[in-house]
């Protein structure tokens, strides 16, 4: 009864075991099948492949900056008084010696008129002393005649003679109270058209800082009223890093989008930079200036210019995503694309092997620096005519963020591996790659 009862299990286990067996050959068998479909995966299916096609490649430096009038006049106020009146408002388009505002001239003119009163007192007083002058020279000669006939005496001589040199200095004197007086009435008449307040140039009233009404105070200083800008031609002031800045030459090409156009580009070439930085946030930062026109009047004061300083640029060029690129001279940093075109394993023994062997053309041939003069060396994947993937020493010349010229070694509509399509172990696809600007 016993030996029944322990045998019974044993029964029941055997089939789980079996079973068991079963599933564990069963997901080895599909191991090896996934393993052998992934090794015989084709390049294309493998990776991330590219055109060879022709592009625009600009190396830039990117910097941020404002709007500004290249030419303005800040217009104050010369004279103390009170605003009277304004004749334009913000916006206002004005021509040189246009009539901005007046200030009241009462004072200003009482004190002229006065001035003037003077001046015509002095002139009436020297004409009275040119009246004495005349009549001293007179009684002068005559007493040189009486004398000459011993009819006179030499004090009445001598008497005449102190009255012609006393009248012709109280004349010189006056004379030159005249001419202070002159003088005075001139600065008072300057004043007096100072409280005219007139556009010093052609251009749009950008700003107005005071009110009508308002008691201006020239003592010092001279309050600024209004703003007068010529907006035909704008500058971008820009704040270039120290890293950046000794990239940038004077007369370089350089343009710049606003955040409210951001498709359309204004263009110009670099007019100055600005030997004294400025530091924010221990920061340095170098100002540079470049110019635009601005016939129609859409670029305004105070807005934002994302800018990009044209350190090299080639038109219609081979080009290849960066990414594509490994060994680049003057890099340091392999790029991703080769990367995963090395570690990327299913490709075949043969495939391998031809990927990790360098090309004949690539041995011994030394890279440039990044700035340096002339094409660098790098080495990209091509996809080749049987199908597999084998490695290319090429020549590149200006490289962007995301684009490389190519000037030797590739032909356009040639397939280059630029990453990896399906990951080692889960199979996902990776993201799409950018697209080459034309």
């Amino acid at each position: 009864m016993s030996r029944t009862a322990s045998t019974a299990p044993r029964t029941r286990r055997t089939p789980i075991i079996v079973v068991t067996i079963l599933l564990a050959l069963a997901a080895g068998g599909g191991y090896l099948a996934w393993q052998h479909l992934r090794g015989s995966a084709s390049p294309a299916e493998q990776y991330q492949l590219v055109a060879v096609q022709r592009a625009d490649v600009e190396d830039l430096v990117t910097a941020t900056g404002t709007l500004q009038p290249r030419d303005y006049v800040d217009v104050g106020a010369q004279v103390s008084g009170q605003l009277k009146r304004f004749h334009v408002e913000v916006g206002s388009e004005v021509k040189a010696g246009d009539l901005l505002a007046e200030i009241d001239a009462t004072v200003l003119q009482s004190k002229v008129d006065a001035t003037r009163a003077q001046l015509r007192n002095l002139r009436a007083q020297l004409t009275d002393r040119e009246s004495s002058l005349t009549l001293a020279e007179i009684q002068h000669r005559r007493q040189q005649n009486l004398i000459a006939e011993e009819a006179t005496t030499t004090e009445s001589l001598q008497q005449a003679e102190a009255t012609l040199r006393s009248v012709r200095a109280q004349i010189e004197a006056l004379k030159a109270q005249i001419d202070q007086v002159e003088s005075n009435l001139r600065a008072d008449e300057a004043n007096l058209q100072y409280t005219r307040i007139e556009a010093p140039i052609a251009g749009t009233v950008v700003s107005i800082s005071a009110r009508q009404g308002q008691a201006l105070n020239a003592t010092q200083q001279a309050p600024v009223i209004l703003r007068v800008a010529d907006l035909s031609t704008m500058t971008v002031q820009t704040q270039v890093s120290e890293a950046d800045v000794g990239r940038l030459r004077l007369g370089m090409d350089a343009y710049f989008t606003t955040l409210g156009n951001p498709g359309q580009r204004w263009t110009g070439s670099l007019r100055k930079i600005e030997p004294t930085p400025t530091v924010t946030n221990n920061v340095v930062l170098y100002n540079a200036l470049f110019d635009v026109p601005n016939p129609d009047r859409r670029l305004m004061t105070q807005m934002t210019a994302q800018v990009f300083f044209v350190v090299a640029r080639a038109a219609d060029a081979l080009s290849v995503p960066m990414g594509a690129l490994s060994n680049l001279a003057g890099a340091g940093v392999r790029s991703p694309g080769a990367a995963a075109a090395r570690t990327g394993a299913g490709n075949g023994a043969a495939a391998t092997e031809r990927m990790r062997r360098p090309s004949a053309e690539g041995n011994g041939r030394a890279g440039r620096p990044r700035d340096a003069a002339g094409p660098r060396s790098a080495t990209v994947r091509v996809l080749a005519g049987d199908g597999s993937i084998e490695e290319r020493q090429v020549q590149v010349g200006v490289t962007s963020r995301i684009a490389a010229q190519i000037v030797d070694g590739l032909q356009e509509g040639e397939q280059v591996v630029a990453g990896l399509r399906l990951a080692s172990a889960g199979g996902q696809q990776g993201g799409p790659m950018p697209r080459l600007p034309r």
